[in-house]
């Protein structure tokens, strides 16, 4: 896995449901490894993101620029592992990432202050959590070790500042992570399958569906598309 961390790549979202995955890794067998963590193949992650009192990240991003950012921690539950991460996506699509190692959940503190200053778009004193959430990942790569594939399921959220609860769990979250467009074999898969591209930010959607009074518009459609799954698959 270390040579596959792909700090610097070109992320794909997919979105399906769990019938379909069970089909997609059936096909995926010979082409791709397994990661296993301790006879574990499936490890559960908890991210609590942050944003402004404004939300000015979630707005950027529903804006549809293409420059934009996420602050969040990211917690490893099985190892109990936390990094504070910063995500950024630029206007060719690529994203970086940096992150440390921290101790909880909270980003005051000198360290974490000194980690953020030079990367944060934003005045990090005003950053508050926002939006919670807890899924369980399984990570794929292929042989080749020039890609890794994230597929996220049982996705549950929780808002702060509305204090409400969701969870999408039958939703799948499948992400293909590689160093340019390097050749994929689970792409020619997903297409047999009828499983297309389709953006989906965890955090956005969750803000959008546990937050009725922000602003949505853009992303109704996606919302409407992954309820329109749950009903085909039920």
């Amino acid at each position: 896995m270390s040579s596959v961390k792909l700090m610097n790549r070109v992320d794909t979202k997919f979105v399906t449901t769990m019938p379909q995955l069970v089909r997609l890794l059936r096909m995926a067998h010979d082409d791709y490894f397994m990661q296993e963590i301790d006879g574990k193949r499936s490890s559960a992650y908890t991210t609590l993101y942050y944003d402004t009192p404004a939300l000015d990240m979630y707005i950027t991003h529903h804006n549809g620029c293409l420059g934009r950012q996420k602050v969040r921690a990211r917690q490893y539950v099985d190892s109990g592992l936390t990094f504070l991460e910063v995500k950024n996506k630029n206007n060719h699509r690529r994203t970086r990432k940096k992150r440390i190692a921290i101790t909880g959940f909270d980003i005051a503190g000198e360290e974490k202050h000194r980690f953020l200053e030079p990367l944060c778009w934003y005045d990090i004193d005003t950053l508050r959590p926002a939006l919670r959430n807890w899924f369980s990942r399984i990570t794929l790569v292929n042989k080749g070790k020039t890609e890794r594939v994230t597929i996220d399921t049982e996705l549950r959220y929780h808002n702060f500042g509305t204090g409400l609860d969701k969870a999408l769990e039958q939703v799948v979250i499948i992400e293909l992570k590689r160093d340019g467009n390097v050749p994929s074999p689970l792409l020619a898969m997903l297409r047999d399958l009828h499983i297309h591209p389709h953006g989906f930010s965890k955090y956005c959607i969750g803000t959008a569906l546990t937050n009725p009074l922000v602003k949505q518009n853009r992303l109704k459609e996606k919302i409407h598309y992954v309820h329109r799954l749950i009903e085909r698959d039920a």
